[in-house]
């Protein structure tokens, strides 16, 4: 019987090639970074010699684990990989005492996810900018410095590893009003995460990140619940691509919910960080 293993760097261009079958445009270094996040959190199952699917659970403390690149190769579908996948990482996490287990799930992936226990807790869509023109104007984004507490409030859980890796690619911040970062893709120029005390400074960095990557489409990933992420994505040429559902599921027993602010939350950090 096929056995849930654990993922190591040697598996990345395994990994690639699931992801790019899958069309998505998270890149090696996405793994890569996944991978050191969390590297007693990253699994797969092979199967005639392969590497056919994978799911990965990045923890926020004992707050919070976001899990990701729930991916099988479509010719090995319908065998139960990823809900083995999926319950032994669930498994690993309460292991961990998570408080709160949370995901964005594809329309394909969302049943599954239901029959786990998860909950809807809101819609998260990606839009696309095609490369163009790009706005004028100047821009008050600066060099980058984290505020944790604002991303605390907005989030709900301490993520600043991460924070301080994404920092490092592409990041820019206004003191005491947000920050934003950005990171190639491999179909579009990723702009996330972003937290912004309001949609002004949050325009701000988008067109921050659009003048730095005039010659590329830029993929901008949106929480339905923030309506002027919305409403600023279609003035600034962005198309809805895709609809997803963020779920939720409580991994300890009579933990309270999180205290986040998704009207603070103009991107998020991707669908394998949250």
């Amino acid at each position: 019987m096929t056995q849930v293993r654990l993922l190591t760097e040697a598996d990345i261009p395994a990994c690639v090639r699931l992801k790019d079958a899958a069309g998505w445009n998270q890149t090696a270094t996405d793994w890569r970074n996944v991978m050191a996040l969390a590297p007693d959190g990253c699994f797969g199952m092979d199967c005639d010699g392969e590497l056919r699917a994978t799911t990965t659970a990045v923890c926020f403390g004992q707050e919070l684990a976001w899990v990701g690149m729930v991916l099988t190769d479509s010719a090995y579908r319908r065998r139960g990989f990823a809900r083995r996948l999926m319950e032994h990482a669930l498994e690993y996490l309460r292991r961990r005492s998570v408080g709160w287990i949370k995901l964005d799930a594809t329309e394909m992936g969302a049943p599954l996810y239901e029959r786990l226990g998860f909950r809807e807790e809101g819609g998260i869509e990606r839009w696309i900018r095609p490369r163009g023109v790009v706005p004028d104007g100047p821009s008050s984004a600066g060099l980058f410095a984290l505020d944790a507490a604002l991303d605390r409030e907005a989030f709900g859980a301490d993520r600043s590893p991460l924070l301080h890796m994404l920092a490092g690619i592409e990041s820019a911040s206004v003191a005491g009003a947000g920050f934003a970062m950005g990171r190639p893709g491999a179909q579009a120029a990723y702009f996330g995460p972003c937290v912004a005390r309001s949609a002004d400074v949050a325009r701000d960095f988008v067109t921050w990140f659009l003048r730095r990557h005039p010659d590329e489409d830029v993929c901008w990933d949106i929480l339905t619940a923030n309506a002027a992420a919305v409403r600023m994505a279609r003035e600034l040429g962005f198309e809805r691509r895709r609809e997803l559902v963020r779920m939720a599921l409580s991994g300890v027993n009579h933990v309270p919910a999180l205290k986040k602010s998704d009207h603070l939350v103009f991107a998020p950090a991707g669908f394998e960080f949250g």
